[in-house]
């Protein structure tokens, strides 16, 4: 029970840096995009060849994966970014099935015994789970303050009018490719992190791990959490991965069979769609109008008295 906790855990991390990367291109942009197991494909391979072929650490193959992963979501973003809606998505699913096909014709039978990541000495082995948790949750952890601070600020503000309505934000000077390119470059570059730490927890890629599947269990993350929202997503990918270690969980592997996930990811989706298309906790809702710092804003909730109402006047 506790190793599958533990699974789920280390899952949920690596599946929350991909939602993270998702949300950047679904949940602020707008753009329905179904390749993000490409990315993943892509940070796995350039760790296993960076580690294993030419002996370099996990901590160098970490930014090379983040910065591979960038440069080709910016080749994948420049010709098919033009494109929308229902377009969008067939041309980003046909990119990582490319991605992927590339893959398996480069090393169809992937890469096994890649080094450990090691940390001051200290080796992060499989057997021991607790180490690798707090490794890739405090990532997950930076992400997401990165990733809050990007919604704040003028990058994410012009990300989210393009998402809102393409034809206003050009008309108030925004860039609409622009901050489309540089949505998808993000949200790859973070898709390649994620591939980076399943690669150095697993020891060994495999090209058929990197099916539409992944990229459709990732989108599954961040509608189930609530686009536009990194708390929510983070929620949507440790509920999508308990879904997923149920099974094995309860000791009901027998009775239920392996594609009855796919069979419960559907279900919960209409569901929530029916229910609350919003995700569970819902988009979340800035407000860049009040010029108070945090610490005004503090001070006026605890410190400064509440007029009291009497005869309908304050």
């Amino acid at each position: 029970m506790l190793n599958f906790f533990q699974l789920i855990l280390i899952y949920a991390g690596i599946y929350a840096l991909m939602a993270i990367g998702q949300n950047c291109i679904t949940g602020y942009t707008g753009m329905l995009s179904l390749c993000h197991a490409g990315f993943l494909c892509i940070g796995s391979y350039v760790t296993a060849i960076m580690c294993k072929t030419f002996g370099f650490s996990f901590w160098l193959s970490l930014p090379v994966a983040a910065i591979v992963a960038g440069l080709v979501g910016l080749l994948i973003g420049i010709p098919t970014l033009r494109l929308k809606g229902d377009y969008l998505c067939i041309a980003t699913l046909g990119l990582g099935e490319i991605i992927r096909n590339v893959a398996t014709n480069l090393n169809p039978v992937g890469y096994n015994s890649i080094p450990r990541a090691t940390l001051f000495g200290y080796q992060f082995a499989s057997r021991n789970k607790f180490a690798f948790i707090l490794l890739i949750w405090f990532f997950v952890l930076v992400f997401y303050v990165l990733f809050q601070q990007l919604a704040h600020s003028r990058l994410g503000r012009a990300m989210v009018a393009v998402r809102e309505d393409e034809v206003a934000a050009q008309s108030n000077g925004i860039n609409v490719t622009k901050y489309k390119i540089s949505s998808f470059v993000l949200g790859a570059a973070v898709g390649g992190i994620a591939g980076c730490f399943q690669t150095a927890y697993t020891l060994t890629v495999q090209p058929a791990s990197f099916t539409f599947m992944v990229s459709v269990m990732v989108l599954c993350t961040v509608v189930l959490g609530g686009m536009g929202n990194a708390k929510a997503v983070i929620l949507g990918a440790f509920i999508i991965q308990f879904i997923s270690y149920f099974p094995q969980l309860t000791g009901l592997t027998n009775i239920i069979p392996a594609q009855a996930k796919q069979i419960i990811y559907g279900l919960l989706l209409v569901i929530m769609m029916l229910c609350r298309p919003q995700g569970i906790l819902g988009r979340d809702r800035y407000r860049y109008g009040d010029p108070r710092t945090r610490k005004e804003k503090l001070h006026d909730f605890f410190v400064r008295p509440k007029r009291s109402v009497k005869g309908g006047k304050a």
